[in-house]
C-alpha cells in the first residue's frame, strides 16, 4: 500500500493534517468521509514528504499512556461521549503513533465495537493490562475509575523505569567517555611524548615499554580491535535473542552484585502493583497473574509467575509459589499470605508496591553512590599508570643530566 498525506476539515471547522496508508486516493477520501470529515486534498507521499518517525524503544512510553488515561477521565467526567473524547485526544496527542492508535479506536467504536474491543486491535500500543481494565470497567459501569487506576499505575511504572534507567545510563556514559579518553591518550598523547626520547640513550622502564607496546598495537591493529568490539556486541545481541541467552542474561540481571538488588526491588514493585490493580478491577486471580507475567521481559520472572498461575489453578495459595521462586523478598510473599488469610490480597499487594516504590528510589541512589566513586577510582588508576609511564623516562633523563 501507498502512504498518502491529507488535509481535511473536522466538524468544528478546524483544518487537520495527517497521513494514511491505503490502496489509492479514493480509499483515503472515502475513509475520511466515513468518519465525518471533509477532505481538502489527498496526495501520495514521496521520499521528501514521507513522515519520518524514528523511535527508540517502545513507541509509546508509560508516562504518555498515563497522560492519555488521565485526560480521558477528565473529558468523560465533563459529560463528553466516548467517541468525541477519542476524537479530542486524537487531535491533541503529539505522539503520532499513539494519535493514530486513538484514531483507529475511535473508528472502530463508531462501527459498534466496545471500547475494549477497539483497543484490543491496537494491543501493541494499549497494553493487555489496560485493555483488561477497560473491559472490566465497561462491564461494571466504572470506566472512569478503571482509567483513573491505570493513569496512576502507568505514572508509577514510568517513575520506577526512569529510576532504573538513570542508574544504568549514568555509569554507562562515564564508562564510555573514560574509554575514549584512554584511547586518545594511547594513540595521540603517548606517541607524541615518546618521540621526545627517540635517539636518546635512555633505558625505558618496564611500565613505559608496556604502555608503548600497547599504543603501537592499537595504532597498527585498530580496525581489528574495532571489528572485535562490534562482533562481540552483535554476537551478544543475537545470543540474547535465543532462549538460552535470555535465561542467562535474565539470571545475571537478578544476581549481579549491587545492581541485582535494584532489579529485584523493581520487579517486586511492578509485580505487586500490576496484580493489585487487576484484582481491584474484579479480574480473577489466575487471569491477573497471567497478564502480570507477560508484562515482564525478564524470562526468569515471567516463567516463575506463569508457574505460579498453574499452581494457583490447582488450588495452591499464591504466596507458596512466589516464595518458591527464590528471588522475591520475604515481604512480598509474607504480605501476600496475610492478604489471602484476611481476604484482602489486593490491598496488601498495593501496600507492598508503595513500599518497594520507595525502596527502588533508595536503591537507585545507593547504586549511584557506589558506582560513581568506583568508576572514578578505576579511571584514576588507569590514567595515573599512563602518566607514570610518561614521567618515569623524563625523570630518568633529568636525573642523568644532573649527574653529568
Amino acid at each position: 500500500m501507498t502512504s498518502y498525506s491529507y488535509r481535511m476539515i473536522d466538524k468544528y471547522g478546524k483544518v487537520i493534517k495527517g497521513s494514511m496508508e491505503a490502496v489509492n486516493e479514493e480509499t483515503v477520501t472515502s475513509a475520511l468521509r466515513a468518519q465525518g470529515y471533509i477532505p481538502i486534498s489527498v496526495t501520495p507521499q514521496n521520499i521528501l514528504t514521507k513522515d519520518i518517525n524514528i523511535q527508540i524503544g517502545s513507541p509509546v512510553k508509560p508516562r504518555e499512556l498515563s497522560i492519555f488515561c488521565r485526560q480521558f477521565v477528565s473529558i468523560l467526567a465533563a459529560g463528553v461521549s466516548i467517541i468525541n473524547a477519542l476524537n479530542m485526544l486524537h487531535e491533541q496527542t503529539e505522539n503520532k503513533v499513539l494519535s493514530k492508535a486513538i484514531q483507529f479506536v475511535q473508528t472502530n467504536v463508531e462501527k459498534g465495537e466496545t471500547l475494549a474491543e477497539a483497543m484490543r486491535g491496537q494491543e501493541k500500543i494499549f497494553t493487555k493490562l489496560l485493555v483488561q481494565m477497560v473491559e472490566a470497567g465497561e462491564a461494571s459501569g466504572n470506566l472512569e475509575i478503571a482509567f483513573e487506576r491505570m493513569s496512576v499505575h502507568f505514572e508509577k511504572d514510568a517513575k520506577i523505569k526512569s529510576q532504573v534507567k538513570k542508574a544504568m545510563i549514568y555509569p554507562s556514559i562515564i564508562g564510555i567517555v573514560s574509554v575514549l579518553v584512554i584511547f586518545l591518550m594511547m594513540v595521540v598523547v603517548i606517541p607524541n611524548f615518546m618521540t621526545m626520547f627517540n635517539g636518546m640513550d635512555i633505558e625505558m622502564p618496564a611500565i613505559t615499554r608496556s604502555v608503548l607496546n600497547t599504543s603501537n598495537f592499537i595504532q597498527k591493529w585498530w580496525y581489528l580491535i574495532l571489528g572485535g568490539i562490534v562482533g562481540i556486541v552483535i554476537g551478544g545481541i543475537l545470543f540474547n535473542r535465543t532462549d538460552k541467552g535470555k535465561h542467562i542474561t535474565s539470571r545475571i540481571g537478578l544476581r549481579i552484585p549491587i545492581f541485582g538488588k535494584l532489579t529485584i526491588k523493581s520487579v517486586s514493585a511492578s509485580f505487586t502493583r500490576t496484580l493489585s490493580t487487576l484484582l481491584a478491577a474484579g479480574i480473577s486471580l489466575i487471569e491477573a497473574i497471567d497478564i502480570t507475567a507477560r508484562t515482564f521481559d525478564n524470562v526468569i520472572v515471567k516463567n516463575a509467575l506463569l508457574e505460579a498461575k498453574e499452581e494457583v489453578a490447582k488450588g495452591v495459595p499464591l504466596s507458596a509459589p512466589i516464595k518458591k521462586a527464590g528471588f522475591f523478598p520475604p515481604m512480598v510473599y509474607h504480605m501476600a499470605k496475610i492478604g489471602e488469610e484476611t481476604g484482602n490480597i489486593e490491598e496488601m499487594l498495593e501496600k507492598v508496591a508503595d513500599y518497594y516504590d520507595e525502596e527502588v528510589e533508595a536503591a537507585s541512589q545507593a547504586f549511584m553512590a557506589v558506582i560513581e566513586p568506583l568508576i572514578i577510582i578505576i579511571l584514576a588508576i588507569v590514567v595515573g599508570g599512563l602518566v607514570m609511564a610518561i614521567m618515569q623516562p623524563m625523570l630518568s633523563m633529568y636525573s642523568g643530566i644532573g649527574i653529568s
